[in-house]
């Protein structure tokens, strides 16, 4: 990681809310083509390092990404400097600064936060946090929860940053994705209540749209290194458990994945809209 730092772009992209067994069910059964071809190994399995959206992202920010779930000690990609970190290695990109945003500004790079789930609207000081972190931070009812078109709404604003930002210098984009998180019943024809399967229908509808991001992510003269991940999972009455912020395998269990967008990679823009 720490020989990508102003050579390539950055794209972090948390699928909010998303399940890892939806998830390796629906790129296993071929639900979910743009994924598979981004993810030619499917996803990993790992750990979220907490059970909710704001939790997740903090600690994200500094550092603690999802965990594998075999034996660690685990390499971490970037890290907070602290005395005694076991999963600093060689290859981490360590800062010495509070998070990453920052971190990454400091080494040049524009940081623009595109946000989803309430956390990341403005208007209240909690929902402040998070995006203050930013140079550029967006959020629109729009991009939230309630809105089925919420992913287009979103790729469409990222469709006036990118272009922006000036080609000599590095774009950090983070990107906060709400169609998992309840309500999706919107998603699946019919449903009168959120369920797993509505669930599955909303990556359907984020996979379908995914290919847009990863073009605007590489129609950049640069490399883009991607980290796509959930924050947590969600509970559909496993065990008698509904929703997240709790300690189930459904909600700590998530998808990850890491991977490098060469320029054009993704064809153009105009190409997915």
């Amino acid at each position: 990681m720490k020989d990508l730092i102003g050579s390539h772009d950055l794209l972090f992209v948390t699928l909010d809310t998303l399940r890892y067994d939806v998830a390796a069910e629906l790129i296993a059964t071929g639900r979910t083509p743009n994924l598979a071809r981004a993810l030619p190994d499917g996803w990993q399995r790992r750990h979220s390092p907490a059970s909710f959206t704001y939790a997740a992202h903090q600690a994200f920010f500094a550092g603690f990404l999802p965990t594998p779930t075999t034996p660690g000690p685990h390499p971490r990609l970037f890290a907070a400097a602290f005395p005694g970190s076991e999963s600093t290695a060689d290859e981490t990109w360590v800062f010495d600064a509070p998070d990453v945003v920052t971190a990454l500004a400091a080494a040049g790079y524009h940081t623009v936060c595109v946000g989803g789930v309430g956390f990341f609207n403005r208007k209240p000081p909690l929902g402040a946090v998070l995006p203050g972190l930013f140079a550029e931070a967006h959020w629109e009812p729009e991009f939230g929860v309630a809105a089925p078109g919420c992913f287009e709404a979103q790729l469409d604003r990222i469709a006036t940053v990118v272009p922006a930002v000036p080609a000599e210098r590095p774009l950090f984009l983070f990107v906060n994705v709400a169609a998992m998180h309840q309500p999706n019943r919107h998603y699946l024809p019919g449903a009168d209540r959120d369920s797993r399967d509505s669930h599955a229908a909303a990556l359907e509808y984020v996979d379908r749209h995914i290919g847009r991001l990863f073009a605007l992510a590489s129609s950049r003269d640069r490399p883009c290194l991607v980290v796509l991940c959930a924050d947590h999972g969600t509970a559909y009455g496993e065990e008698g458990h509904s929703g997240h912020r709790l300690g189930h395998e459904v909600v700590w269990t998530v998808p990850y994945a890491q991977f490098v967008l060469e320029p054009g990679d993704w064809g153009k823009p105009g190409d997915w809209e």
